[in-house]
């Protein structure tokens, strides 16, 4: 070979390896696994996450996120966003309110989580109080061994569905 080829084809070949670095510092696929995202999530939903998404500005209530918890040496966990730092949440286990105002929830699955008694969590700053939409079927922020995730541990926001095809787009 010419030594003109093996540069352009050593160009060529760092290119590919820039643009996929790139690719992958601002989204990362990821596979739902199990039932605590129910309705919004199934399991085996294939799922774009936006890294980059509290580079800029922190979470916000509603917002999708995954992060590692301690749960199974590490094990990824996907939850909605309930509380943000400074919010005071509460839970009978039929309602859920953020600072006195009762959420809108029609993405939830299950009311009749908990067992009835009312239970309140004041986020700290950095952090965020995360639930499944599953209420009766997940591990989450309520729990010690989840407990409040620290902000900086999300890996990122759920931008994108992309399978099952009948379902892509983004997600609400």
């Amino acid at each position: 070979m010419k030594r003109s080829t093996i540069k352009s084809l050593l160009i060529d070949i760092l290119i590919v390896v820039c643009v996929v670095f790139a690719i992958t510092a601002v989204i990362k696929p990821t596979i739902v696994k199990g039932e605590s995202m129910e309705d919004t999530l199934h399991d085996g939903n294939y799922l774009i996450l936006n890294r980059m998404a509290y580079k800029m500005h922190s979470p916000e209530r509603g917002d999708i996120v995954v992060f590692p918890s301690e749960l199974d040496g590490g094990k990824l966990l996907i939850k909605r966003v309930i509380g943000v730092g400074g919010d005071v949440v509460e839970t009978d286990g039929l309602e859920t309110s953020v600072n006195d105002s009762k959420l809108d929830e029609p993405y939830i699955k299950s009311s009749t989580f908990g067992d009835g008694l009312m239970e309140t969590w004041t986020v700290p700053e950095g952090k965020v109080f995360v639930m499944g939409d599953n209420r009766d079927n997940s591990a989450d922020s309520r729990q010690a061994n989840v407990g409040f995730i620290d902000e900086d541990d999300i890996i990122g926001k759920v931008a994108v569905r992309l399978f099952p095809f009948s379902e892509i787009g983004t997600v609400k």
